[in-house]
C-alpha cells in the first residue's frame, strides 16, 4: 500500500506531502487543489508508460504546470503586510512526484531544458529518478539512481553499484529503460506496478456513449477507463467474480432491480413490476453510472491502487449511501483514493475505519492541506 504522496511545483501544489490510507478521501472546495492532485496520480502512473513528458506537453507544457507563485512565502506575504512577489531562487526550477510504502519509494524530478536550437526545445527533461527501500530515501538505501542521462543500479549479489545506462534520453524515464530480470528487477516490479494503476474519471452515459451500444464480448476482468466494454465486464463477473455481490450493490440501489447481459452484450434491467427489460439504451444516465462504477468496483482483478474522480456526477442524492457502500468493499481488496466534493459521498466514507480525509484549501493560490499531520519526506537532490 502507498503510504505517503509528495508533490512539488504542479500547478498549485507547489509543496503538498499527504499520508493515504486503504481508503482515502480527497475533498476541498471548487478550485482548491483536488483535480491537480488527480492529475499528479496521473502523471506517475504515465511514467511507467513512457508518456510523462507526452502527458505534460498535453497539459501545456512544463511553463503551463509548473506552480505559478513565488518559490518560498515570507512571513510578510503571508500576513499580508508585503506583496506577493518573486524572490530570488535557491533552487532550480522543477516539478516532482514521489511517493512511498513501507518497503520502497520512488521520486522523480522534471525540469528545463538546456536551450539549444530546435523546435522542441520547450520539452521538459527528466533530471533525476531515485528508486529506494523503505519509506524515505537516504544514500545508504537507494537501489536505482538517474542524474541527468546516468543510471546506476545497486547490484544484486555485491551490493554495489553497476552501470545501468549512459546517455540515456531526457525524455526516456529509467523505470522503462533499464528494468530488466536482474539488477533492474526492482524497477521491473515498479514498472507493472505503476502499470496496474486503475483511474476512473471519463466514464461516459451520454447517448452515443460507447457503453450504450452493442459489443462483440471477450473475457473481461477489468472495465476499460471509458466503460465501454461494461457488459462484458458485468458478464465475467458473474462468471467468475463476485456475482452475488453485485447483484446485491444493484439491488440495494434500485429497489430489488437486477441486471442481465443480451446477445449482443448489451446490459439490461430488469424491475419489479415491468414485463420486460430495460434495455441500456433506455437507462438515465445516472443508472448507467452507478453500473459502471459497480463494474469498476468489484472487477475479478483487482488492482492494487484504483483511482476515482468525482464518481458521484450525475448520480441522484438516494445512489450516494450505496455507491459509499460499494467504496468500501472495495477498499478491503485494493487501495481506493476517491476524489469527490459530494459532502453526503465524504462524510459517509469518513465513518469507515480504514479511511482518511483529506481536505484541501488555498491560500495566496497555494493548495494546503487541513490538520493532517505532514509525512517525513525527503527530496532526493539533483
Amino acid at each position: 500500500m502507498i503510504e505517503t504522496l509528495a508533490i512539488s511545483g504542479y500547478r498549485s501544489l507547489r509543496d503538498v506531502v499527504v499520508p493515504l490510507a486503504p481508503l482515502t478521501i480527497v475533498t476541498g472546495a471548487n478550485g482548491s487543489g483536488k483535480s491537480s492532485l488527480y492529475r499528479a496520480l496521473r502523471l506517475l502512473s504515465d511514467v511507467a508508460q513512457g508518456r510523462v513528458i507526452a502527458s505534460l506537453a498535453a497539459e501545456g507544457g512544463l511553463s503551463s504546470t509548473l506552480w505559478a507563485g513565488p518559490e518560498k512565502f515570507s512571513r510578510g506575504m503571508k500576513r499580508g503586510d508585503t506583496p506577493v512577489q518573486g524572490t530570488v531562487r535557491d533552487g532550480p526550477v522543477s516539478l516532482k512526484l514521489g511517493f512511498s510504502s513501507a518497503d520502497y519509494g520512488y521520486a522523480i524530478d522534471l525540469g528545463l531544458p538546456i536551450p539549444s536550437i530546435t523546435r522542441f526545445a520547450h520539452d521538459p527533461e527528466i533530471k533525476l529518478e531515485a528508486l529506494w527501500v523503505g519509506p524515505m530515501a537516504g544514500r545508504s538505501n537507494l537501489i536505482a539512481e538517474r542524474r541527468g542521462d546516468f543510471v546506476r543500479l545497486r547490484e544484486a549479489d555485491s551490493g554495489g553499484w553497476r552501470d545501468g545506462a549512459r546517455s540515456i534520453p531526457a525524455v526516456d524515464s529509467m523505470v522503462t529503460h533499464c528494468a530488466d530480470s536482474r539488477d533492474g528487477l526492482e524497477l521491473l516490479q515498479l514498472r507493472e506496478r505503476l502499470r496496474g494503476w486503475r483511474f476512473y474519471d471519463d466514464l461516459r452515459t451520454d447517448r452515443d456513449a460507447p457503453a450504450r451500444r452493442p459489443q462483440v464480448g471477450t473475457f473481461t476482468p477489468v472495465l476499460s477507463g471509458d466503460g465501454g466494454d461494461v457488459g462484458a465486464a458485468i458478464q465475467t463477473i458473474f462468471e467468475i467474480g463476485e456475482g452475488e455481490a453485485l447483484a446485491d450493490t444493484i439491488a440495494d440501489a434500485f429497489d430489488g432491480a437486477t441486471l442481465q447481459v443480451g446477445d449482443r452484450f448489451e446490459v439490461e434491467m430488469r424491475q419489479h413490476g415491468l414485463l420486460r427489460p430495460l434495455s441500456v439504451a433506455e437507462l438515465s444516465d445516472g443508472t448507467l453510472r452507478y453500473i459502471l462504477l459497480a463494474a469498476a468496483l468489484l472487477s475479478p482483478r483487482p488492482p492494487e491502487l484504483m483511482i476515482l474522480n468525482e464518481p458521484e456526477a450525475s448520480l441522484h442524492p438516494d445512489l450516494l449511501a450505496p455507491l459509499a457502500r460499494l467504496i468500501v468493499k472495495a477498499s478491503a481488496r485494493c487501495q481506493v483514493i476517491v476524489v469527490s466534493h459530494a459532502a453526503a459521498l465524504v462524510d459517509t466514507l469518513d465513518r469507515n475505519a480504514e479511511a482518511r480525509s483529506i481536505r484541501l484549501y488555498k491560500e495566496l493560490g497555494e493548495t494546503l492541506v487541513e490538520d493532517v499531520e505532514r509525512p517525513r519526506w525527503v527530496w532526493p537532490s539533483r
